[in-house]
């Protein structure tokens, strides 16, 4: 196969942030926009405009500041989305609109079943026709890069989506996106309904085929891969293969796939995959979403032998298991030694060889919290500052903040907890009992703050090792029928599990405004 380029559409910030339990801010978006910029990736899909003040925010953010990638904003097939997600783009140097329409009966008997859609499914397809081109139409009138993604093609009616991707085409679609939506499909079939695809749409040539797999089956990266190998030349993925139910197709699989077997593939993308580890532990700690040690690229394991016979073969050539060197995606090779005395200067450069660059206020903040840990460490770890950032400056701006807290449990005696906050810019005070010094702790909040959601889902792990390693607490909490993930940070787990449960109130309260 003749050398080629394959385009790398990263959806991280909007399919990826839909996994559950997760949300990001706009400065949080911004930062890992940032990132995905340094990772080369050509186009980045910032949000949904239309799905709230936030993700407008943050993708209207991200345009006035990534100059080097395209900027994409979804939308489903509506003129008032279209228009909300144009105003988002506005300032972007290179703009992309997506927008789309189901097309399987499956999702046309679901989402069209009203009979102002038609009466019968030929009548419904029909309308949907004309809704889609309307949609390319009126996208066309913001930008000239407009996609299409016909959701649920792995189980659309052929002649129907080959009918609607003409159309498209003929409207002024530049880019088809061909869904795996549900994840359905197996690697051979997936190849072939791309090859069908380029065989049976008269005007294919005038538009890039994409594909956008998800991992219900475990097979969105052999998916994709079977997609580019049939003739697709855009590739749709997250970082850490995030994303809603299983998640999505892993971007570092995909492209390191193609990287390693360039001789199967014969293609190119332009991504720096020395960047690959970092955005990957970014994405990890801003979502709470840890990497598993065993995950492909970027695992903690990615790079580890322990069997006498694999340590043997790679000490005498590297080759002999391993298929990539751990530079090649950026996998930490030397160990960098913080403590008390490294200075403020040396955490500055440690954090933005980590993909962090923060401003004079930002950079006080964060050193000297970074003292506090070194003070109770003997040496401070990537993981720490990671967690520390994460702590520091993307915790929600703070209606609740936590002042004191004390707790008193042992064997016999009934966990208490008194706590001392700032609620509005009161103070407030509060003690109360509980089942264990966490909950007996979460009580005295909810007494001092008047609120009491439910709460959904609580994890403590440590976020290094040792005796003295940090404690990063998550807790998922439910207000008003939505959810909210808080984080909190500490070498005592009882008050990370604290500042976690504060920081969820936190981003429930700015949900509000």
């Amino acid at each position: 196969m003749a050398q080629d380029r394959v385009i790398i559409f990263d959806t991280t910030l909007r399919d990826g942030e839909q996994a559950a339990g997760t949300r990001l801010g706009a400065r949080e978006k911004l930062e890992i926009a940032r990132q995905l910029a340094r990772l080369k990736v050509d186009i980045i899909e910032a949000g949904f405009p239309a799905s709230s003040p936030e993700d407008f925010r943050a993708v209207k953010l991200i345009c006035e500041n990534i100059k080097t990638a395209t900027i994409c904003g979804l939308t489903r097939a509506r003129v008032e989305d279209i228009d909300i997600c144009g105003k988002a783009i506005a300032k972007a140097k290179r703009s992309r609109i997506h927008t789309g329409i189901g097309v399987s009966d499956i999702h046309i008997r679901g989402k069209f079943g009203g009979a102002k859609y038609g009466k019968t499914i030929g009548q419904k397809k029909a309308n949907i026709i004309k809704m889609a081109v309307k949609a390319v139409k009126h996208s066309r009138k913001y930008t000239d890069d407009v996609e299409f993604y016909a959701e649920d093609s792995g189980r659309a009616n052929r002649k129907f989506l080959y009918e609607i991707l003409e159309a498209v085409i003929d409207a002024g679609a530049t880019t088809l996106n061909i869904p795996d939506t549900t994840g359905y499909a197996i690697p051979e079939q997936f190849g072939g309904l791309i090859a069908d695809i380029k065989a049976n749409v008269p005007n294919i040539d005038k538009a890039i085929i994409s594909v956008h797999c998800h991992n219900d089956l475990g097979m969105a990266v052999a998916n994709s891969l079977a997609g580019i190998k049939n003739g697709a030349r855009q590739i749709e993925g997250t970082i850490n293969g995030i994303g809603e139910r299983a998640g999505n197709a892993a971007i570092e699989e995909v492209i390191m796939a193609i990287k390693t077997r360039k001789d199967f593939f014969g293609i190119e993308t332009k991504i720096k995959t020395e960047e690959f580890f970092r955005t990957s532990r970014m994405v990890s700690e801003m979502l709470g979403m840890p990497v598993p040690v065993n995950k492909a690229i970027v695992g903690d394991n990615a790079f580890a032998h322990s069997s006498g016979i694999h340590v043997d073969g790679v000490l005498k050539k590297r080759e002999t298991y391993e298929i990539m060197k751990p530079e090649d995606v950026g996998s930490p090779k030397t160990k960098v030694v913080l403590t008390a005395r490294t200075g403020r200067h040396g955490l500055k450069h440690r954090l933005e060889e980590l993909g962090h660059k923060l401003n004079k206020k930002e950079l006080d903040q964060t050193y000297a919290r970074f003292l506090e840990i070194a003070d109770k460490k003997h040496e401070v770890f990537d993981e720490d500052l990671m967690a520390i950032i994460s702590d520091e400056i993307y915790a929600a701006k703070y209606v609740f903040k936590l002042d004191y807290l004390h707790v008193a449990c042992g064997t016999g005696t009934l966990p208490t907890a008194s706590v001392k906050m700032t609620v509005r810019g009161k103070e407030k005070q509060a003690a109360a009992c509980g089942d264990g010094p966490v909950d007996a702790a979460y009580v005295a909040i909810r007494e001092a703050t008047g609120l009491s959601p439910k709460i959904e889902n609580y994890s403590i792990r440590a976020v290094t090792s040792g005796k003295e390693a940090l404690g990063e607490a998550t807790v998922k909490i439910r207000e008003d029928g939505r959810t909210f993930l808080g984080r909190g940070l500490s070498t005592d787990i009882i008050e990370a599990s604290a500042k976690a449960y504060v920081d969820a109130l936190n981003r429930a309260e700015a949900s509000k405004k």
